[in-house]
């Protein structure tokens, strides 16, 4: 059997079991297949088993079933937070049912390869949880951040994450603030605690209601040293097309263990876009890089 994605799979192969010997094929292959298959009289085809292929680049890539964003009940709060390995992952399996899952599946196995946000979540978890034990004093709001704001967006080959269901590059509203970097989560310098009146969020969505240029929002963060006691921290934005952002101070100069520094960003819409706008605003220090996402959208008139 010859399994073929439709196009919102893309080129993602996913290692289902079957109870036929089976092949997956991505979407622009199958359709080089179905095409030979009924131009071609008497087509034939053949099958080779060449190894486990190592080292693949891209990776890792946005898997196609991932949720995507934004979210559309609150906008100030930017979807999904952050991704994780999910696709053909290595996981226990119950000795209730076959690989498969049909009722008709006699196999039993300890292990299967599975693929889902059910297999990224236990992979977020046991990070979250090596981090409280590192650090018991941290809040699981302080844990998110630390996860969120290390995570990283590009790729083994050093260009932007790709999305597997297209093969063009993917944006927050697809990888949230990026991919999960268990090691460089233990090393965050920031600790988010959320306070009456502003979400203190390690990412940043700005909304726009009004048309008018210079319409202004002043997002607030605090943040929390948890590195070095001596650590000063240069801020850096990315350019948007729609609108200015100002950030002040521009930079955070810690000198104890737990200090908590705020800061504020200001965003003032120069021009409205018809789309969102995707940014970053990271922290440096020469050494230690806490990035947060920006979105910037404006409502467009009903």
């Amino acid at each position: 059997m010859i399994l073929v994605n439709t196009q919102a799979n893309g080129e993602e192969l996913v290692a289902d079991s079957h109870l036929l010997p089976a092949l997956a094929v991505g979407a622009a292959g199958g359709t080089m297949i179905k095409r030979y298959s009924t131009t071609t009289p008497n087509a034939t085809a053949s099958l080779a088993f060449l190894g486990t292929h190592l080292g693949i680049r891209p990776s890792p890539v946005v898997a196609a079933f991932s949720s995507r964003g934004p979210n559309m009940l609150s906008l100030e709060v930017l979807k999904p937070d952050l991704i994780a390995p999910g696709v053909n992952i290595l996981a226990a399996w119950t000795g209730v049912a076959g690989p498969s899952g049909l009722a008709t599946d006699r196999r039993r196995v300890r292990f299967n390869i599975l693929s889902g946000t059910s297999m990224s979540c236990p992979h977020v978890s046991g990070v979250a949880a090596l981090l409280k034990a590192r650090h018991p004093d941290w809040s699981p709001a302080a844990i998110k951040s630390a996860l969120m704001t290390t995570a990283y967006i590009h790729s083994n080959n050093r260009r932007p994450l790709t999305d597997a269901a297209n093969g063009g590059l993917s944006g927050p509203f697809d990888h949230g603030a990026g991919h999960i970097a268990p090691v460089f989560s233990n090393q965050a310098c920031r600790n988010t605690m959320a306070g009456p009146s502003d979400l203190n969020y390690p990412a940043l969505s700005a909304v726009f209601l009004q048309k008018e240029a210079g319409s202004t929002l002043t997002l607030r963060r605090t943040v929390t040293n948890v590195g070095h006691p001596l650590s000063n921290y240069l801020v850096r934005v990315t350019p948007f097309k729609g609108a200015k952002i100002d950030v002040k101070p521009r930079v955070l100069n810690f000198t104890k263990l737990n200090q908590k520094l705020s800061y504020e960003v200001t965003f003032t819409s120069i021009l409205q876009q018809s789309a969102p706008e995707i940014g970053y605003l990271v922290w440096k220090d020469g050494i230690h890089r806490v990035r947060s996402p920006i979105v910037i959208t404006w409502l467009q008139s009903l």
